[in-house]
């Protein structure tokens, strides 16, 4: 069996710490994570811009639906919109007549209809379906 000898056990060298933490600390500058104003503000505004087009086109039955309609709206809008808006750009081929912050505008707005549209359908047959033979 091995056994091992306290003496054989190395500890970590103090200087390699230090320069470890001193790299970490303010040796290199770490990436910014930030979301850029503009883009979120992109973002943002294709979310919200979608989701009251969609509106328009599909009005909802009460104040509930609307409201959830409206929240998986926005929140889709802002996650899926990069996505969606290079997707979306590359289909229809104007990605190089596009800046960035239009691509994301437009999935922004394209993903946000999306889940309002889907939304409003599965409210409706699901309001179709759940009333049960009639009498």
């Amino acid at each position: 069996m091995l056994r091992a000898e306290p003496d054989s056990i190395r500890q970590p060298d103090e200087s390699v710490c230090e320069q470890e933490l001193t790299v970490r600390g303010g040796g290199e500058a770490m990436p910014n994570i930030d979301p850029d104003p503009a883009m979120l503000a992109a973002r943002i505004a294709g979310a919200v811009a979608g989701a009251l087009v969609s509106l328009a086109y599909m009005m909802p039955r009460g104040a509930r639906e609307a409201m959830a309609r409206a929240v998986a709206g926005i929140v889709s809008g802002l996650v899926f919109g990069g996505p969606a808006g290079v997707a979306l750009t590359q289909w229809m081929g104007v990605s190089d007549m596009l800046s960035p912050a239009e691509t994301l505008l437009t999935g922004s707005a394209a993903a946000s209809m999306t889940a309002w549209w889907a939304l409003g359908a599965l409210a409706r047959i699901a309001d179709r379906t759940g009333r049960g033979p009639r009498a």
